[in-house]
């Protein structure tokens, strides 16, 4: 059976996490939906939106789906949460007496479409065909599905655990302490303290881990990373591959190349790709009134009912050192950001709003930027990645607008 990813029309409403990735890449309970996917079924085929089309087919080539989706075929929408539970829900909807469209809340999470069957679809456009199409349709309704950036950190909250233990079982790791697991080629620190007792501490392959290091489970960090000495990483904290972390963090998602090398608290938050923290960059994740959050998207509030919420961080962001982030802020991506952050901040900008300045973020400048941080990763920087920047640029426009007529002049210190 064919396994089909499609980002729908609500995609966008997750930005600053998806301007520059598919829904399907974000990682969440350990797992990003078509790695959980691929696992499960075998090969996964994916309909982007066209300006991620170019990086997508260079990363994954075999994945590209053509203009034509064939049956016998499961179609998925690629906002929906990588957990253990909705994977389960998948598997079993092959063996259900029904096919065509299964709905949410009008929105179709998944297809089903029987042998013979064949659907010429455009990239960006598979909802609106599968919709017009004359499958019958069926209502379901216990699919996790993210609708904000905030329910990214609400369902690996609450599915973390059943992630990790899918991790160990499909993955090979040793069991070296009582509920502590590495993978080959790992480096443990002297004086390590690890605290298992409310979830595994999983270390993938070719991972360096400093001294005197303490790990609260349940953890999970991605193979070749490396976490600095002192590091504290606590109650549901995932860090991808190919991450370098210090500091404190707790109940937070790095995603793959990012660094929060230095002291400093990062907590209950999601942090994108190519992003660097500087030394002393901390966020809060907890209202002093001990309510619950309120997040802001695109000028609207909405109530989270969460109590604890600290940033989102968009990819190739940056953090000045010593900057502070208010509660339940987002950080566009390739924006830098000085000092206190008391507000959204839009992609593309140098955010200086404490010191009375907020430039644009020039594209020429960022990717730049992209090609130096690339060849310190021994990362090829292509031309589908320069051109996805000038793409998120001209996508985010909107959002600088909001703010006037911005200078392309680096702020002035």
């Amino acid at each position: 059976m064919q396994i089909v990813l499609f980002e729908d029309a609500r995609v966008d409403q997750l930005a600053p996490v998806t301007i520059g990735r598919p829904a399907f890449s974000i990682t969440c309970a350990g797992w990003r939906l078509d790695e959980l996917l691929r696992g499960a079924f075998g090969a996964v085929h994916a309909a982007v939106r066209p300006h991620l089309h170019d990086v997508y087919g260079a990363d994954a080539p075999d994945s590209v789906l053509g203009d034509s989706i064939g049956g016998p075929a499961l179609v998925v929408n690629a906002r929906i949460a990588p957990t253990v539970a909705n994977l389960r829900r998948l598997e079993a909807l092959p063996k259900s007496p029904h096919r065509g469209l299964f709905l949410q809340n009008d929105r179709v999470v998944a297809a089903l479409l029987g042998a013979g069957v064949r659907m010429p679809i455009a990239a960006g456009d598979v909802e609106r065909t599968l919709l017009e199409s004359p499958l019958d349709r069926h209502l379901v309704s216990d699919f996790a599905l993210f609708e904000y950036p905030h329910d990214i950190l609400h369902e690996h909250q609450s599915a973390f655990g059943d992630g990790l233990a899918l991790r160990l079982a499909r993955g090979k790791f040793q069991q070296t302490n009582d509920g502590v697991f590495i993978g080959e080629g790992v480096q443990l620190g002297s004086h390590l303290v690890a605290d298992t007792r409310q979830g595994p501490v999983v270390v993938d392959s070719g991972t360096v881990l400093g001294p005197f290091c303490y790990l609260r489970g349940p953890v999970y960090i991605g193979p070749n990373s490396r976490l600095n000495e002192h590091a504290a990483l606590k109650d549901a904290a995932c860090l991808s591959h190919t991450t370098k972390t210090g500091g404190e963090v707790e109940c937070t998602i790095i995603e793959p190349y990012s660094n929060k090398q230095h002291h400093g608290f990062l907590g209950h938050s999601y942090v994108g790709s190519w992003v660097n923290m500087g030394a002393g960059t901390s966020n809060s994740d907890l209202k002093n009134t001990y309510g619950t959050v309120n997040m802001t998207y695109g000028g609207a509030k909405v109530v989270t009912g969460m109590n604890f919420v600290g940033c989102f961080i968009g990819d190739y962001a940056k953090t000045a050192v010593n900057s502070s982030i208010f509660t339940g802020k987002t950080i566009g991506a390739a924006s830098m950001v000085y000092g206190f952050v008391t507000s959204n901040v839009p992609s593309f900008v140098n955010y200086a709003r404490s010191f009375g300045q907020i430039t644009e973020a020039p594209v020429d400048v960022v990717i730049s930027m992209q090609a130096r941080m690339f060849a310190r990763r021994n990362v090829v920087q292509r031309p589908c990645d320069a051109e996805l920047l000038r793409a998120m640029f001209e996508r985010t426009r909107g959002e600088r607008a909001e703010l006037g007529e911005l200078s392309s002049e680096p702020p002035a210190f």
